[in-house]
């Protein structure tokens, strides 16, 4: 951005000239709301929204809904006023600064001090205000007043002195706000696809391995029959601990082959470790111990000595379906150690495991799970890239 003469580095094509300069309380009429006492809030009614809410939504979360009854809401909006269409929502306590964008014209209250009100009365693209606190400068000011070691606050007063910098011409704000809010919509949908995916393969677990106490799954493919067997990891798979290398970050050859700890890709080098299908167990550093990373890997890798290694067995165990199978088992209780939790390599192996007596049972299960996990890796690339095309955006066209 070109702060010294108020234009962005990136515009639409046919605008130009500087921005205009100002503050929000020059822009947008900013208040709160009339008190609402808890006891007040019901069950059903007129939505009533706190700060929970608007970072829960802005988050893509739920988080469980208050509301007020409606007598209650036109007593209150007769006091001070009524929320409407492109107005504004700010967290002022907590996580401060978060905005909600009012798109509907529903009757909606809010809490008092939590949340400030920006009236938009002048017209401004709501979606561009909305963008607006998401953008750098935006939260550049935010941490300037933001005081470590005390509560954060937001006040309506800082809010009025808000720095903003806006296009002179209406139909630069809309382009740039309607841009941003299809840029959200692709963001929004790709979400939730991923999360329903993740659903998916959540409950399939669940139903296609045994629940605790049983011998068969709720769910098979056709033409598959019989209990299921308890075995030990050293029964179906081959550990391969002994060909790992670790390499310091500062020794490690940029290269073409993913080097793996217990956390997946810590980047790239020359030269293997390993070549073929394999299953990498975290052995220390774990990130989340409810949900233990367990990996499948397939081509050559170099594995440092944080990943314990391991291969299904010819003709035993089907190496996707062992990846399944050892994340469906309760790791945590296997650990050892206080902060830094270790997975011994003998206590893995004796680890018990349920597994299909049945190869092609085996195969089936780890293909279904294998094109579930391909899709959602599709999704969180997608994902990726289009958050990284937000952040450049908003970096470069907002001054």
């Amino acid at each position: 951005m070109s702060v010294e003469n108020n234009m962005p580095a990136l515009r639409f094509e046919g605008f130009g000239g500087e921005w205009a300069s100002s503050e929000l309380g020059k822009l947008l009429d900013i208040t709160s709301a009339a008190r609402v006492h808890k006891n007040e809030w019901t069950d059903a009614g007129v939505p009533f929204f706190r700060t929970s809410d608007v970072v829960s939504i802005y988050k893509g979360q739920e988080n469980k809904k208050a509301y007020i009854s409606l007598e209650l809401y036109k007593e209150l909006s007769a006091r001070s006023g009524i929320v409407r269409k492109d107005d504004l929502l700010i967290t002022g306590g907590g996580s401060i600064g978060i905005p909600y964008l009012i798109t509907t014209v529903d009757p909606m209250y809010f809490k008092d001090a939590d949340l400030l009100w920006l009236k938009n009365t002048t017209g401004t693209n709501g979606y561009l205000l909305f963008t607006f606190f998401s953008s750098p400068p935006f939260r550049k000011y935010i941490n300037s007043i933001t005081h470590i070691g005390t509560i954060s606050h937001y006040t309506i007063e800082q809010a009025k002195t808000t720095p903003i910098h806006i296009s002179k011409e209406s139909e630069e704000q809309t382009k740039i706000g309607n841009y941003f809010q299809q840029l959200d919509t692709l963001i929004a949908q790709h979400q939730q696809k991923h999360d329903k995916l993740l659903n998916l393969k959540k409950s399939l677990l669940e139903k296609m391995f045994p629940k605790q106490g049983a011998t068969v799954p709720e769910i098979r493919f056709n033409g598959f029959s019989g209990e299921w067997e308890k075995k030990e990891v050293q029964e179906v798979a081959n550990r391969y601990d002994n060909l790992r290398i670790p390499i310091t970050a500062t020794d490690r050859i940029s290269g073409s082959t993913p080097y793996y700890g217990a956390n997946g890709i810590q980047g790239y080098v020359e030269g293997q470790t390993h070549d073929g299908e394999f299953i990498l167990v975290a052995e220390d550093g774990a990130n989340d111990l409810k949900n233990y990373p367990v990996q499948y890997v397939n081509g050559k890798i170099w594995v440092n000595n944080h990943a314990h290694v391991l291969q299904a067995k010819n003709n035993i165990a089907d190496n996707y379906f062992l990846k399944l199978s050892i994340s469906h088992t309760e790791i945590e209780a296997f650990l050892v150690g206080g902060g830094r939790a270790k997975l011994n390599s003998e206590t893995m192996m004796k680890i018990v495991i349920d597994i299909s007596s049945k190869n092609g049972e085996q195969t089936k299960i780890g293909n279904l799970f294998k094109q579930l996990d391909t899709l959602l890796t599709q999704h969180q690339a997608q994902l990726k890239k289009l958050n990284n095309i937000k952040q450049a955006c908003l970096e470069k066209m907002f001054v």
